[in-house]
C-alpha cells in the first residue's frame, strides 16, 4: 500500500530550525515561523523530515490518490527557502507579481532570503492559499 512521505510528525520544529547550518537561513526560518503562525492562526508542526507546516487538509485526486497535507508551509533548504502554498490557484500568480525576488514551481515558491520579499504580500499568499483550500476541499 502507498505510504505518503509527507505526513505530520511529532518532531520538534525548534530543534529542526536549530539544526539549520546557515546562521542567516536559521534567522529567516524563525522570522517565517512567526509570520506563518501569526497569519495562518495555526501552530507549526513538522511534516516529514524537513517541512514546517501549518494547519492541514485532506485531499483526494480523481486518480483515487489521497492524503493529508499542510495548508501552507516552508522549509529552509540548503540552496533556497521553499514556501508551500496551494496548487491550482490562479490568483497566486497575480499576487506573486508583487512578491519580490523569487522563482516558482507547481507547488513551491523559492526565495533566497526574507529580505528579498514583501512580507505583506507573503501574508496575502498565506491567507489566499488557506481560502483557496477551504473553497476547494470544503474544510
Amino acid at each position: 500500500m502507498y505510504e505518503p512521505k509527507m505526513k505530520e510528525t511529532d518532531n520538534s520544529v525548534i530543534e529542526f530550525i536549530e539544526n539549520v547550518d546557515s546562521p542567516k537561513k536559521k534567522e529567516d526560518a524563525y522570522k517565517l515561523l512567526e509570520i506563518f503562525e501569526e497569519t495562518s492562526g495555526f501552530k507549526a508542526k513538522m511534516w516529514g523530515p524537513s517541512i514546517i507546516g501549518f494547519g492541514s487538509y485532506h485531499y483526494k485526486y480523481a486518480t483515487g490518490h489521497e492524503g493529508d497535507a499542510p495548508l501552507v508551509g516552508f522549509s529552509p533548504r540548503k540552496a533556497k527557502i521553499s514556501l508551500y502554498f496551494a496548487t491550482g490557484d490562479t490568483e497566486r500568480e497575480v499576487i506573486l507579481e508583487r512578491f519580490g525576488k523569487h522563482t516558482s514551481g507547481k507547488a513551491c515558491v523559492y526565495i533566497n532570503k526574507v529580505a528579498d520579499i514583501d512580507v505583506e504580500v507573503l501574508k496575502e499568499l498565506i491567507n489566499r492559499s488557506i481560502t483557496f483550500l477551504h473553497e476547494t476541499y470544503g474544510i
